[in-house]
C-alpha cells in the first residue's frame, strides 16, 4: 500500500430525531439496546433463566450483527456516508449541553461489525466452554452487558457518551475477569484491572472537563471544528490526558500491567477482552480525536513513541512466557502498539491501524479460543512446556491455530502481512531520523513476533509428547467450539487482503481520517520494507524451530540477564511497586495514622476534657442549703471587692 492518507474535514453528519426519522437508520439505538436488555433480562431473572439464557444472549449478539452489517450498507444511502441520531437532552445545565446521541459513521461502523461479528463466534464458543460452570447464564449476562457498553463507547456522539460506554467496559471486564472470583488469582486480577483502568479514566475524564473548559462543548463536530482555536499547550495537555485514558483501556505502556493477569478469567473473556472490545478501545479514542492529535506535533511523536516501546516491551516479554494464554496476552500488548504507532504516525496510518485492529480481531480470537481447546483437550493444562505432538489429536485447533499464527507473524498471503507491513513502511516514512527509529522498532518488533509465536506454536503442537501423567488421550473439542475456529482461521486467512483493499477507501468519509491522494517515499522503499520484514520473519521463525523442535525442558531452567527480565515482565511490576504501590500503602497507612492519633485523638482528647471538667463542676452541686449560702456570699463579697477596687484607682 503506496498510498497515504491526507487529513480531509468530510461533511457533517445527517442529524435524526428520535421517534420522528424515516428510513431504517432511525433504529441504530437497537444495536446497544438488544444486548443492554438481554443482560437485564437474565440477571433479574436470575436462575430461573438457567436453561435457556445462554441461547438468550448468543441471540442477542447475532441480531445485534445482522443489525449492523443492515445499517453499515445502509449507509451507502447517504450522500455524506454518516448518520446522528439525537435521542433526547442528557444533561443541561448552564452552559453545559449534552445529548444522549449516537453516531453511525464508517469508523463506528467498522468497530460494530468486528465487536459484534467476532463476539458473536466467541459467544457461540462459550456455549460448550461454560456448559458445566453453574454460573453460565451469569457469565452470559455480563457478555452481554460488555457488549452493550463497547457498543455505546463507539456509537456516543460525544465525549460524555464515550466516557459512559468506558466505564460500563470497565465494569463489564472486573466481573468477567474475577468471575470465578472464588480463585484468589482471579479475584485479585480483576480488582489489579479495575484500579489500573480507573488510572486511565481519571485522565479521560480531566481530559474531558478540560474540553468542556477551554471549547464549552463536549460533542465531537463541535470539538474537532474549535480545536484549531486553542493554545499548542493546551491542545498537548488535552491529547495527553486522552492518550493516558486510551493506554488504560489498551494496555499500553506505562498501564500495561493489569492485560496479562486478566488470563485468569475464562478463555472466551480473555478473546473477547484481547480481540474484540476492550483493549481496541484506546486506538477507536485515538482515532476517533485525530483531528486533536493531528494538531500537535509533539503530541504525535509521544503517541508513536508509546506505541514503539510497547510493541517491542510485549513482544520481549511474549518470548520467556510458559503459559500458552499469557504469550497471547503479550502478543496482544504488543500488536496493540502497532495500532498506536499507526494513529500516532497519522495520515495513512490512521486507516493502516484500523486495518490492523480489524485483522488482529480475526486471527488473535481465533488463537485465544485455539488455545481454550486446547486445554479443554489437556485438562485445563496451560504450560506449552508440558504439551507437544497435539497435531495428531486435535487436527481442527491445530490447522486453524496454525493460520492464526502465519497471520501474526504476517506471513503472505495470511491477513497480518496486509495490515502490519504497511505500518512498518509508514514508521520508515517518519520524517528525519526517527523514521529509522521507530521503522526499526516496528521491523524488530516483526523479528520477535515470529521467534515467540513459532514458539508457541511448535511447543504446542509439534515434537515429542511432554504430557503429564493424568492427560491419557487429548481430544478435539466439540463442533460448537470448532465451528467458531474454522470461521476464525478463514478470517485470519482472507481478511487482510479483503480490509487492506476496502476499509481506508471507506474510512476516508470519516472527518480527520482523509482520503487517498498522494504516494510517499520514506527512508526506505516499499519493496525494501517488505523484503526486511519478510526477511526477519524468516530468521525469527528458523531460530524458534531450530531451538524448539525437540521441546524444552519442563521446568524453568537458569537464564541470562535478558531471559530473567523477560521471565519478570522487564522488571516493570517491580517499578509499579516501588513507585506507586508501596509509597501508596505507607501513605495510606500514615494518614490512617493521623486520623487514629491526630484528628480523632483532637476529638477525642476535647470530648475527654469536657466530660472530665463537667464531671469535677458536678461536685460543686452538693444539694447542701449551706453550701450554696456560702458560694452566694463569697461570690457577692468578691464582687464588692472588685468595685471598691476599681473606685480606689487600682486599675488605673
Amino acid at each position: 500500500m503506496d498510498e497515504i492518507l491526507t487529513y480531509a474535514q468530510a461533511a457533517p453528519a445527517e442529524t435524526i430525531s428520535f421517534g420522528t426519522a424515516d428510513g431504517l437508520l432511525s433504529s441504530v439505538w437497537l444495536l446497544v439496546a438488544i444486548p443492554l436488555v438481554s443482560a437485564a433480562v437474565l440477571l433479574l431473572l436470575g436462575k430461573r433463566a438457567d436453561r435457556w439464557g445462554h441461547w438468550l444472549g448468543v441471540a442477542a449478539v447475532g441480531t445485534a450483527f445482522v443489525l449492523g452489517l443492515t445499517y453499515f450498507f445502509g449507509l451507502r444511502s447517504l450522500d455524506n456516508k454518516s448518520v446522528e441520531l439525537s435521542l433526547w437532552d442528557f444533561i443541561a445545565v448552564g452552559g453545559l449541553h449534552v445529548d444522549f446521541g449516537l453516531l453511525f459513521d464508517p469508523l463506528a461502523g467498522v468497530f460494530v461489525l468486528l465487536i459484534t461479528g467476532v463476539g458473536f463466534l466467541i459467544h457461540l464458543y462459550a456455549v460448550e466452554y461454560m456448559a458445566h460452570d453453574p454460573g453460565r447464564r451469569r457469565f452470559f449476562a455480563y457478555f452481554n452487558l460488555f457488549v452493550a457498553a463497547m457498543l455505546l463507547l463507539v456509537l456516543g456522539n460525544n465525549y460524555v457518551m464515550l466516557y459512559f460506554g468506558w466505564e460500563g467496559v470497565g465494569l463489564a471486564s472486573y466481573l468477567l475477569i474475577s468471575f470465578w472470583y472464588t480463585k484468589p488469582a482471579a479475584a485479585t486480577a480483576g480488582k489489579k484491572a479495575f484500579l489500573m483502568n480507573r488510572v486511565g479514566d481519571a485522565g479521560l475524564a480531566i481530559g474531558i472537563f478540560i474540553m468542556f473548559a477551554t471549547l464549552g462543548t463536549t460533542q465531537y463536530d463541535e470539538v474537532f471544528n474549535n480545536v484549531g482555536a486553542l493554545a499548542g499547550g493546551a491542545v498537548l495537555v488535552l491529547g495527553l490526558l486522552l492518550l493516558l485514558g486510551a493506554a488504560g483501556k489498551s494496555g499500553q505502556f506505562p498501564l500495561q500491567a493489569w492485560l496479562p493477569d486478566a488470563m485468569e478469567g475464562p478463555t472466551p473473556v480473555s478473546a473477547l477482552i484481547h480481540a474484540a472490545t476492550m483493549v481496541t478501545a484506546g486506538v477507536y479514542l485515538i482515532a476517533r480525536s485525530n483531528p486533536i492529535f493531528s494538531a500537535n506535533h509533539t503530541l504525535q511523536l509521544v503517541v508513536v513513541s508509546v506505541g514503539a516501546l510497547t510493541l517491542l516491551l510485549g513482544a520481549i516479554i511474549g518470548c520467556a512466557k510458559d503459559d500458552i494464554k499469557r504469550v497471547l496476552a503479550w502478543s496482544t500488548v504488543s500488536q496493540i502498539g502497532y495500532m498506536f504507532l499507526g494513529v500516532g504516525l497519522g495520515g495513512a496510518a490512521y486507516a493502516l491501524a484500523i486495518v490492523h485492529l480489524l485483522a488482529h480481531g480475526f486471527f488473535k480470537a481465533n488463537m485465544f479460543l485455539g488455545a481454550g481447546s486446547v486445554m479443554h483437550g489437556m485438562k485445563d493444562q496451560v504450560d506449552i512446556r508440558r504439551f507437544g505432538g497435539l497435531s495428531k489429536y486435535m487436527k481442527i485447533t491445530w490447522l486453524t491455530f496454525g493460520a492464526g499464527w502465519l497471520a501474526i507473524i504476517g506471513l503472505p498471503p495470511f491477513s497480518g502481512f496486509w495490515s502490519k507491513e504497511p505500518i512498518v513502511l509508514a514508521a520508515f516514512a517518519h520524517e528525519g531520523w526517527s523514521g529509522w527509529l521507530f521503522g526499526g522498532a516496528a521491523l524488530l518488533g516483526a523479528g520477535l513476533t515470529a521467534f515467540y509465536m513459532t514458539r508457541l506454536f511448535v511447543l504446542t503442537f509439534h515434537g515429542p509428547k511432554r504430557w503429564t501423567e493424568e492427560i491419557e488421550h487429548p481430544h478435539e473439542s466439540p463442533p460448537l467450539m470448532t465451528i467458531p475456529l474454522i470461521l476464525l482461521g478463514i478470517g485470519s486467512l482472507g481478511a487482510g487482503w479483503l480490509l487492506a483493499t476496502s476499509v481506508p477507501d471507506w474510512l476516508t468519509a470519516t472527518a480527520g481520517l482523509g482520503v487517498l491522494e498522494e504516494s510517499h517515499e520514506g527512508a526506505l522503499s516499499h519493496y525494501a520494507v517488505t523484503a526486511l520484514a519478510l526477511t526477519v520473519t524468516a530468521l525469527g521463525v528458523v531460530l524458534a524451530w531450530f531451538l524448539f523442535r525437540n521441546g524444552t525442558a519442563t521446568t524453568q531452567q537458569p537464564a541470562g540477564v535478558l531471559v530473567t527480565a523477560a521471565r519478570k515482565n522487564l522488571y516493570t511490576d517491580t517499578v509499579n511497586e516501588a513507585v506507586f504501590e508501596k509509597p501508596g500503602i505507607f501513605l495510606t497507612r500514615a494518614l490512617v495514622y493521623l486520623d487514629n492519633r491526630g484528628i480523632d485523638g483532637l476529638v477525642n482528647g476535647l470530648a475527654a476534657g469536657v466530660g472530665g471538667g463537667s464531671g469535677r463542676l458536678r461536685r460543686l452541686q452538693t444539694g447542701f442549703v449551706r453550701s450554696y449560702a456560702t458560694s452566694i456570699l463569697t461570690g457577692a463579697l468578691l464582687v464588692v471587692a472588685a468595685f471598691l477596687a476599681v473606685q480606689a484607682g487600682w486599675f488605673a
